[in-house]
């Protein structure tokens, strides 16, 4: 739809693409919240998503964690799920595919597959049971979940980069690899030594692993009710992943710092606190190829995905970018001249508030002002009065 309005009416492009996956709009839903099944897949293929990401899978289908295990507010939302889904087997069933893609009005949307195992054995099942699947075919890629806890005892995968580097390795072993495209979700990384080790480890797997999805959410969250005296989220005492706009600024970071020390062979998808068409032009600036949308689609549903195209078209018509391939990377340095062209833009659209307001309000503040100082100089002439 987008990539017609280009043509026809010189509005800019979003197309992209993902690992070599052509997308016509640059952006789509994060793996997680309202993806669980056909039906909904379905909703987010008739929005203006470039793409449809599945739930994350497991080897069997699973129930998750005990309610509550979701909480929500205007900053922030925290989720200890515990990665329900209906198993791997449902995701790349090839009715279920068919299902969740009849909603696309183009056809040519691509279907993505999740899958998070309990250990590396899981993961290479999942993945040999998508590879010898008949509906291969229609899958255009997988995204690997290194983001999510996998051995009890062990830390998450990509914070302990041994078991990351022996995870990849492996993976890269099974055979007929190739015939996948390969994406790697990785959790939110806070250290500059950190983002080397992540990076030096997967650019050894470039030719396996095509894009890199940053961010997860941030661990170990917590929220309090302050009536009950107790935690918001029933299991795990109550701490759960943290994401939406509170982590937009960690995600900003991860998402420039993987684009600089990544190999151009591995594209990186911006994920954390999205919610509006600034929010994935900043993430463009940053190096992101497209971004991916959880908690806005969380609270919103797929009409979000509408809105923040309609958004992101809307800003860059208004900076002179014909695409947002035209903008990726294009972050600079904080420089004086910048500096002053932020000012200046602030005061052009405070001025532009100010005309806006109505000219009787205006007046109204005025007598009221001129009111205060009547009563003022009474007060004044009665009291000097009085000390006469």
């Amino acid at each position: 739809f987008f990539h017609y309005l280009h043509k026809k009416m010189n509005i800019p492009s979003l197309k992209t693409s993902v690992a070599g996956i052509p997308i016509d709009c640059c952006i789509y839903n994060a793996s997680g919240p309202r993806t669980g099944s056909s039906a909904a897949l379905r909703k987010i293929a008739s929005s203006a998503a470039g793409a449809v990401l599945a739930k994350s899978a497991t080897c069997m289908e699973q129930r998750g964690n005990p309610l509550p295990r979701t909480w929500i507010s205007e900053e922030a939302s925290l989720n200890s799920e515990g990665l329900p889904n209906a198993g791997i087997d449902y995701y790349i069933d090839s009715d279920v595919i068919e299902e969740a893609m009849a909603g696309d009005p183009t056809n040519t949307k691509p279907y993505m597959v999740s899958i998070s195992g309990k250990t590396l054995d899981d993961n290479v099942k999942m993945i040999k049971k998508i590879l010898n699947s008949p509906s291969l075919g229609k899958i255009a890629c997988l995204e690997l979940n290194l983001a999510c806890p996998n051995v009890i005892g062990k830390p998450i995968i990509a914070y302990d980069f041994e078991q990351m580097k022996t995870v990849l390795e492996t993976v890269s072993r099974i055979p007929n690899i190739g015939k996948l495209k390969l994406g790697v979700k990785l959790p939110p990384y806070f250290d500059d030594p950190h983002f080397d080790s992540a990076a030096s480890i997967l650019n050894q797997y470039a030719d396996v692993v095509k894009y890199v999805a940053s961010i997860n959410t941030i661990g170990n969250a917590l929220a309090i009710d302050v009536e009950a005296e107790m935690p918001r989220i029933s299991s795990n005492q109550g701490f759960a992943g943290l994401s939406g706009r509170a982590i937009k600024h960690t995600a900003l970071a991860n998402v420039f710092k993987m684009r600089a020390k990544l190999v151009p062979e591995i594209d990186v998808v911006g994920v954390g606190g999205i919610e509006t068409g600034q929010d994935v032009f900043e993430f463009l600036l940053c190096g992101a190829t497209a971004v991916q949308v959880g908690t806005c689609h969380w609270k919103e549903g797929p009409k979000c995905f509408d809105r923040i195209c309609t958004e992101l078209v809307t800003l860059l018509k208004k900076k002179g970018y014909a695409s947002s391939k035209d903008v990726q990377g294009k972050l600079v340095a904080w420089n004086k001249a910048g500096a002053s062209k932020s000012r200046a833009a602030s005061r052009e659209a405070l001025k532009a508030s100010e005309g806006d307001t109505p000219t009787k309000k205006t007046g109204a503040v005025d007598l009221t002002h001129v009111a205060l100082i009547i009563i003022i100089a009474v007060l004044l002439a009665d009291k000097l009065s009085f000390i006469n």
